[in-house]
């Protein structure tokens, strides 16, 4: 291998002399010629006459230097023409050695050179596709990177947008323009436009202007760049008003800039209702225990400082607190009672019962109370097979809670009318207390039985808490499987009932 290579840089160093050589001696032939084309184009610009008048010494000069230039370069050119035929010999040599060198297992010369040249173009094409693979490895991981990331930024907008359209709050996304970037159902229901076909749409377009007081506020958070705000607004629904709890926080970008809104509607219309409906019960329960802690004080006070001369007068005035204690203990009762049978912490004892003989007994307590606003309370006769499963006290309310509302709710020399009936072929037997009171608006009747809620238009005809007619709910309903009803009408009056199954074998108690 060695040889080889001191053939090829031999070779080398031989082929560059060959080239000095037929350089120089092309550039003597050119010289030549341009000195004799010169010699001659001067004497065809003279005559004959005037080279030949020119002088011998001039003559001899111009022939003596055209000999020395001849002479000059027939040494040169022969130098020169000895070191091309000693490359050129020194050339074959070094062919005749390589190919005397065929069997060897080294490369030849020309070989050497060839795969030189190749191995140098070999390396540099390797080193520039390895580095071209590297790049193209490198970007391939990048775009793999990229695509996994683009995939989960996918996922989490569609995650995003599932969960909002999933909420049963309002939910709006407006972007720096005001305009619309997202909107769940609920919201599209609220303000009454498409959420699909409504996207980048000025808000203040697609909610009208009687809500632009909710457009106004969304545009002023985005301004004064809040991060959370929280404001009441009200809507008007098919005429009724509707109030919305409304908060709006700022979306900001990597460079803490605003670059939308988001706004959550939640109607607390209901909330509303609850909280005044709580306060009117605050204020109605201790309307009701001061009036008779009232009396209790006043005709307690009068026995103390004996005002009561005689036994009547003070049988009278213990009667009057015996009446009052006990409708304070009946307003405690209510309250305990709803809260108990709310909560499952009641305690029930279910016994067979006769309906027909159970109101018999209550009647006899409410007729007192109907006298003194000249009402007439009827009842009927027994039934014999109007037996139920309950727990007796608590039915005994339902009854009082009955009867005592429909008096309440009578004007004076009105009726009130209590019975019962059974149906045998349902196994329920119904009891209806009717009336001839002040009756109900239709629009409330779906209401009556809801806790704390008094009919309007009823409120200055009788005083109350609105818990009775709930609490005959949870107790009918909640705690014996039964069914309350009613059914009314403004100036004419209204029927209340309930319904319970009959005592079977099956639910009758276990001795």
């Amino acid at each position: 291998m060695l040889i080889a290579v001191e053939r090829s840089k031999k070779a080398g160093v031989v082929v560059l002399k060959l080239g000095r050589s037929l350089y120089a001696i092309v550039a003597l032939i050119v010289a030549c010629t341009l000195l004799i084309g010169t010699l001659a184009e001067g004497q065809d610009s003279g005559t004959e006459e005037g080279w030949y008048f020119a002088g011998p010494v001039q003559r001899a000069s111009v022939a003596l230097g055209c000999g020395v230039v001849v002479a000059m370069g027939v040494i040169w050119l022969g130098w020169y023409w000895f070191r091309l035929a000693g490359a050129v010999a020194s050339i074959a040599r070094l062919f005749k050695e390589d190919q005397g060198h065929e069997g060897d297992t080294g490369p030849s010369v020309l070989g050497l050179l060839k795969l030189t040249e190749i191995d140098a173009l070999r390396k540099v094409v390797g080193e520039y596709l390895e580095g071209r693979a590297a790049r193209a490895s490198e970007q391939t991981n990048q775009i793999k990177d990229l695509r996994i990331q683009i995939q989960l930024s996918q996922k989490r907008e569609k995650n995003t947008e599932a969960i909002i359209y999933s909420i049963r709050d309002a939910v709006i996304v407006i972007d720096e323009y005001d305009k619309l970037l997202m909107a769940n159902e609920a919201a599209g229901r609220l303000f009454d436009f498409d959420v699909r076909r409504s996207q980048h749409r000025p808000l203040s377009e697609l909610i009208g202007r009687d809500r632009s007081q909710f457009a106004e506020f969304l545009s002023h958070s985005r301004k004064s760049r809040n991060q959370a705000t929280r404001r009441e607004i009200e809507f008007s629904e098919q005429g009724e008003r509707r109030v919305h709890d409304c908060i709006v926080s700022c979306v900001y970008d990597q460079n803490q800039q605003v670059c939308g809104v988001v706004a959550v509607l939640h109607d607390i219309t209901r909330e509303k209702q609850i909280q005044q409906m709580k306060n009117d019960f605050v204020s109605h329960v201790s309307h009701e225990l001061k009036t008779p802690l009232a009396s209790i004080t006043a005709y307690s006070e009068m026995l103390v400082d004996g005002e009561a001369d005689d036994e009547s007068t003070r049988r009278e005035f213990c009667s009057v607190i015996q009446n009052q204690a006990q409708r304070l203990n009946r307003l405690i009762e209510d309250i305990l009672n709803t809260s108990r049978i709310e909560s499952g912490l009641i305690k029930v004892n279910k016994e067979l019962v006769s309906l027909t003989m159970l109101i018999e007994e209550q009647l006899q307590m409410i007729r007192s109370y109907a006298e003194e606003k000249s009402i007439q309370v009827v009842g009927q006769k027994p039934i014999v097979f109007d037996r139920v499963y309950v727990d007796r006290d608590m039915m005994s309310q339902v009854i009082v809670n009955l009867l005592s509302n429909a008096v309440k709710y009578t004007s004076s020399g009105g009726s009130v009318k209590i019975e019962t009936a059974v149906d045998e072929v349902a196994s329920l037997v119904r009891v209806t207390v009717v009336d001839t009171g002040v009756g109900i608006p239709e629009d409330e009747i779906g209401h009556v039985f809801d806790k704390f809620y008094r009919v309007g238009a009823n409120k200055k005809q009788a005083k109350g808490t609105g818990l009775g007619l709930n609490l005959v709910k949870e107790i009918v309903e909640k705690v014996h499987d039964g069914r309350v009803f009613v059914t009314s009408q403004v100036g004419v009056g209204s029927t209340f009932g309930f319904e319970l199954p009959l005592a079977t074998r099956e639910s009758a108690p276990i001795a």
